[in-house]
């Protein structure tokens, strides 16, 4: 049989749950450092990393329209109706909204880009359509959307247009 020194076994577990203490400490820093560099969690840096690889040599004009569903009582348009960008720019809009109920609603906005092939060059970083939107009685909101046109986008393709459509989430409508 062997023996067990219990000093020994003891300093390995002690050495050990310090080194798990220090990986845990320093994953902090490390993931600051990583979402820093690629632009995840909102940084501010994403915006310069795609402004500065801009393809200066053409601009996209891309429109902006909102429809309501019959059947949600609310009003909603774009701040902007067209905006031209560069292709790895990013840009930014807004659209208002207002419930013109008397009762709290809840909506969803779908998005849908013209031409539909456009879409896979069409890229939201940030949307209010990522999420159901509950707005109060005659509330009324901003809501902001930044975005930007891949570089891929080919020659051809001069305009894109981005639609929502605003539906009612309430199962009960």
């Amino acid at each position: 049989m062997t023996k067990i020194d219990n000093k020994k076994t003891t300093r390995k577990l002690f050495l050990l749950a310090a080194g798990m203490f220090a990986f845990a400490f320093a994953l902090v820093p490390i993931y600051n450092l990583v979402c820093e560099v690629t632009g995840l969690r909102g940084t501010g840096k994403t915006e310069m990393l795609f402004d500065q690889k801009a393809d200066k040599t053409r601009l996209v004009l891309v429109e902006f329209d909102g429809i309501v569903n019959s059947n949600l009582p609310w009003e909603f348009e774009p701040s902007t109706r067209q905006l031209e960008v560069h292709p790895g720019e990013v840009a930014s809009v807004s659209y208002y909204v207002t419930n013109i109920a008397d009762k709290e609603v809840t909506g969803q906005a779908i998005p849908s880009v013209i031409p539909w092939f456009g879409n896979q060059y069409f890229k939201k970083m940030a949307c209010f359509c990522f999420e159901k939107q509950t707005l109060a009685a005659k509330e009324s909101k901003e809501m902001p959307l930044r975005f930007y046109v891949s570089k891929d986008i080919p020659k051809d393709i001069n305009t894109l247009r981005l639609s929502y459509t605003f539906m009612n989430t309430d199962k009960k409508q």
